[in-house]
């Protein structure tokens, strides 16, 4: 290739541009709507009370143990005092709720406000403009779980005087990590919806009920179809193993249940497997107290469902992107 084929190969595709002209510019936009809009103030100040009683109570709890548990800071996001519960059930339900309301009018906001194809006719591809709105709202995610996580660690070394060890930093690091692809799958769930449904109140309605089916109802349904497919006749040990292996492979369909697996093996370091005790949430199996596992170990337990979490992020992506690819959009 000459010198002048070459100039206009570059000419050409700087008039053409990338896939992805114009990514990191919604990104930020959206990062800078996203963070000074009402809806994220009345997050921030539910966070901010939930984390701050749950964590108080947690501490009244926990004090006479210092100097005698190595995780004494894991018990911060475990320990509940009735009738206040723990911070990690406080966050099972908050961090759905925070996803949701980031991307439940993503796409559909922009149908609806008639600047979509405004938007698109500048030099931003589909591609930048999806990837873009999802990499703001999970960027957004990322920084409120990350301060509540700064701020339950703060309160923690003023309230029990005690820092934390570094394989309880480690632990508190990879939960963090677990709860924002826990987050992400709600943010991509949604963010589907936003695709599917041209109204919002459609597209949130749709996303709550979604979350509110895996984790209320998909525990039930995994028990009713374990029945029917290894049903108990004889009342034999093997059969019931066998209905409760079914119940338990059924139930790992459900983000819930995979990200309370993580919890357990995490931040109860005596966890010595995950499955039939998490039927009930957080209610360690096979817990021998005194002899924890090291960090090595509990993730080698908890690797299948935090790569199954991620996954589910990435293929909910991967079905808006296709969706939103196939949309006739009009000026």
């Amino acid at each position: 290739m000459t010198a002048s084929s070459k100039q206009l190969e570059i000419s050409r595709r700087a008039r053409e541009g990338s896939p992805w002209t114009g990514l990191w510019a919604v990104v930020f936009k959206e990062m800078a709507d996203l963070l000074t809009s009402s809806r994220m103030r009345i997050l921030e100040m539910l966070i901010l009370l939930t984390a701050v009683g749950a964590v108080y109570a947690a501490m009244s709890q926990i004090r006479e143990s210092i100097g005698r548990d190595p995780f004494l800071f894991l018990k911060l996001f475990t320990v509940s005092k009735p009738p206040i519960p723990s911070f990690v059930e406080f966050l099972s339900i908050l961090v759905p709720l925070i996803a949701i309301s980031l991307s439940f009018d993503a796409i559909n906001g922009e149908f609806n406000r008639r600047t979509l194809s405004r938007i698109l006719s500048q030099p931003i591809y589909r591609d930048a403009l999806l990837f873009g709105k999802f990499l703001a709202s999970f960027f957004t995610l990322t920084l409120v779980l990350t301060v509540i996580w700064l701020l339950i660690i703060g309160l923690g070394l003023i309230g029990l005087g005690v820092p934390p060890s570094g394989e309880t930093v480690a632990r508190l690091l990879l939960f963090l990590l677990a709860t924002i692809f826990y987050g992400g799958v709600w943010l991509a769930l949604a963010m589907v919806f936003s695709i599917v449904f041209r109204q919002p109140s459609a597209a949130a309605m749709a996303s709550l009920a979604a979350w509110l089916f895996f984790l209320i109802f998909w525990n039930i349904l995994a028990g009713l179809f374990a029945n029917v497919i290894s049903p108990v006749r004889m009342g034999l040990p093997q059969e019931v193993i066998a209905q409760a292996q079914w119940q338990i492979s059924l139930a790992r369909f459900s983000p819930t249940f995979l990200y309370g697996e993580i919890l357990a093996a995490l931040l109860n370091p005596a966890v010595r497997q995950v499955g039939l005790g998490l039927l009930l949430p957080l209610l360690p199996q096979g817990a021998i107290p005194g002899s924890p596992l090291p960090l090595a170990q509990s993730l080698l337990l908890i690797w299948p469902q935090f790569t199954g979490l991620i996954a589910a992020t990435i293929l909910l992506f991967a079905l808006g992107y296709v969706l939103f690819q196939r949309q006739e959009i009009r000026a």
